[in-house]
């Protein structure tokens, strides 16, 4: 957020998501620069949550793949996308229209209950990646892979491999910018719950026009410690600001969107933002304007601790208590699922039931 003054001398609050060159964390010759990066990172993450970064490494023909696949996937007919349904209990698979409402993991009610008209679909790491670990099935699920879509699982794996290693890349700068000693998180995130959610906004199959009342995406933050965000230059990503106004986002050219999970936030002691965001593509005579999304979410190992960072602390104290990875997670996932609130601080709440 920026302050400019107009002609009378009145301040006015400017949104602004900031644009940064990540590349001197990519590229060791740049060395010499990722003090400045790391600044700039400190100033996004505090005062909007929200940056767009530039210099990520990720090849136009490894997005361009993944866009190709999710096209094929989500052209499949409803029945046969349904055969790969995500369990209730788990974070891998299908999620068709209007199964979710996301502004309740925030414990924030839509006006009618699942009525997020988006499809989806989730994969992410397995028990199978680490053999070596006994870890549990409801956070590390196997992937359903649909046979029907030849292009979708090459494409997938292709960029899901980009996005792992451009997260610990931003986790290396993160780290960085709160000053901490450069392998601070490594045991937190060796086996970190990494998940790749695919959205798709258009009518659903058999329906003719918007549903009044329903809702792209509802109001929501990310839970884990990062996201890595693709989207189409479609109108429709909304960050809620400082300001309670809701603020329209558009990727620019090349860039990715990265924004800050709840993870790094209670980190944090809320120095740094986990910022509400919502999806409302644009409505034409009652037709929706398609908009495609990828969402990787790195979220951390299952068994991490989120408590509050060294010199973190406001006044000596931190703001909340201890708490896993999987445990928050689990939180706000069933909320978005089942329409419960979930249990605890729901600290973004009443700031998306203001907001204008």
């Amino acid at each position: 957020m920026t302050l400019r003054t107009d002609r009378k001398g009145s301040a006015t609050v400017v949104f602004d998501i900031p644009t940064i060159d990540i590349g001197p964390f990519v590229d060791d010759a740049r060395i010499s620069e990722r003090d400045t990066v790391a600044r700039e990172l400190d100033r996004a993450c505090t005062e909007v949550g929200f940056v767009q970064i530039v210099g990520h490494g990720i090849a136009d023909e490894v997005i361009d793949g993944l866009a190709r696949g999710l096209d094929q996937f989500f052209a499949l007919p409803l029945s046969i996308k349904k055969q790969y349904r995500r369990p209730p209990e788990q974070n891998r698979g299908y999620s068709p229209p209007k199964s979710e409402s996301l502004s309740m993991s925030l414990g924030v009610p839509s006006a009618n209950n699942m009525n997020d008209f988006y499809e989806s679909i989730v994969v992410g790491t397995e028990v199978s990646d680490y053999p070596e670990l006994d870890l549990p099935e409801s956070s590390y699920a196997s992937n359903a892979w649909p046979k029907e879509s030849a292009e979708f699982m090459p494409a997938v794996q292709n960029y899901f491999r980009h996005a792992q290693s451009l997260s610990r890349v931003l986790l290396r700068a993160f780290t960085a910018a709160l000053r901490l000693n450069d392998g601070y998180f490594d045991r937190m995130v060796d086996h970190s719950i990494d998940a790749f959610k695919m959205n798709n906004y258009a009518l659903p199959e058999g329906e003719t026009s918007f549903d009044v009342g329903a809702t792209g995406m509802g109001a929501h933050t990310d839970f884990g410690i990062l996201t890595i965000l693709w989207a189409d230059q479609v109108p429709g990503l909304q960050v809620l600001g400082s300001d309670g106004l809701w603020h329209d986002v558009q990727p620019a050219d090349g860039a990715l969107l990265v924004n800050l999970g709840d993870a790094m936030a209670r980190w944090t002691n809320d120095r740094w933002m986990s910022t509400v965001h919502r999806v409302d593509p644009p409505i034409v005579d009652g037709q929706i304007i398609r908009r495609r999304s990828a969402a990787f979410f790195f979220d951390g190992n299952h068994d991490a601790v989120i408590e509050t960072l060294p010199g973190c602390e406001s006044n000596g104290e931190a703001t909340y208590s201890p708490i896993t990875v999987a445990e928050n997670i689990a939180a706000k996932v069933a909320g978005l699922r089942t329409g419960i609130a979930p249990n605890g601080e729901l600290r973004e709440a009443a700031r998306v039931m203001a907001a204008k």
